[in-house]
């Protein structure tokens, strides 16, 4: 039960019935016994400056964003956090107490807490980790790899020119004692890449369910490398599967989904939420319904 003092936040997206943003702060609206609501905010573009501007103006804590108004979103805040700026879009906004858009973006470090939950021991600054894509997830992805400390980058994407814009706009990033350094790869180009990795991440779309298969060969990367899939429809992605046949140990997509969750949900409702494997569940079961 809420009650009029109920603290409120939301999702806006179009469309935004896939997004399972209000099951997961759901739980922990449940979890916590937090006096507060989160729903789903189905906005079409054309809408969407309308909208975003009536937040403050209709009481809510904050919102998250999603596809496809990330980019909108960052040139209508009134404040902009460093890394939001960095990555080009925002997917969390606080309303601030004097009634600003405060826009963030939580997915690099959301990337970052999932790859040390699932794996404990990786250690991001001892050897080169290879990116696959160059699209907004990459962006966000190699954000969070160079804020912890990665200096050797090996971006690999099929259109290089568009690799080479997202290398340019992100290198030399003081990440360390050492200025990281990101070197483009053609795909024909991938063994090259993987040889020596400590690190394989894929941020593309393909292998997700109705999108087609990514089709590399993973001969090239050590077997101690970590292998991580930020797709998390299907959990399991053929990538992870060949990884693990081989001897690879991996990190399935859905705990950067609950990971990058966190901060938001501590801004607006005053808890900084645990991500646990009865969190997955939930999720899980809820997808699978």
């Amino acid at each position: 039960m809420i009650s009029g003092k109920a603290r409120l936040a939301g999702v806006m997206g179009w469309p935004i019935q896939h997004s399972q943003s209000p099951r997961l702060h759901g739980y922990w609206l449940d979890r916590y016994e937090i006096d507060g609501a989160y729903v789903p905010l189905s906005v079409h573009p054309e809408n969407f400056e309308t909208a975003f501007r009536a937040l403050p103006t209709l009481g809510f804590a904050g919102v998250n964003i999603t596809v496809p108004h990330k980019e909108l979103a960052l040139k209508l805040v009134e404040r902009v956090d460093p890394t939001a700026q960095r990555i080009g879009a925002v997917n969390t906004v606080v309303i601030t107490d004097d009634g600003d858009l405060m826009g963030y973006n939580t997915d690099a470090i959301g990337f970052i807490e999932n790859l040390r939950q699932g794996y404990p021991t990786f250690k991001p600054d001892v050897g080169p980790a290879v990116v696959l894509g160059a699209g907004g997830a990459a962006r966000a992805v190699i954000c969070g790899l160079l804020d912890a400390g990665v200096v050797d980058l090996k971006l690999v994407n099929r259109t290089r020119e568009r690799a080479e814009t997202l290398a340019e706009s992100l290198a030399g990033f003081q990440a360390g004692p050492l200025p990281s350094a990101i070197t483009v790869f053609d795909f024909s180009e991938i063994d090259e890449a993987l040889d020596g990795a400590h690190l394989l991440v894929n941020t593309t779309s393909l292998g997700m369910d109705g999108k087609p298969p990514l089709d590399i060969c993973l001969d090239a990367l050590p077997k101690a490398a970590l292998v991580n899939d930020i797709v998390y429809a299907p959990l399991q992605t053929d990538l992870l599967k060949s990884a693990r046949e081989r001897g690879n140990p991996t990190v399935d997509g859905l705990g950067m989904l609950l990971h990058q969750a966190c901060a938001g949900f501590e801004k607006w409702f005053g808890v900084l939420p645990d991500v646990t494997d009865e969190l997955r569940h939930h999720i899980l079961k809820g997808m699978d319904g």
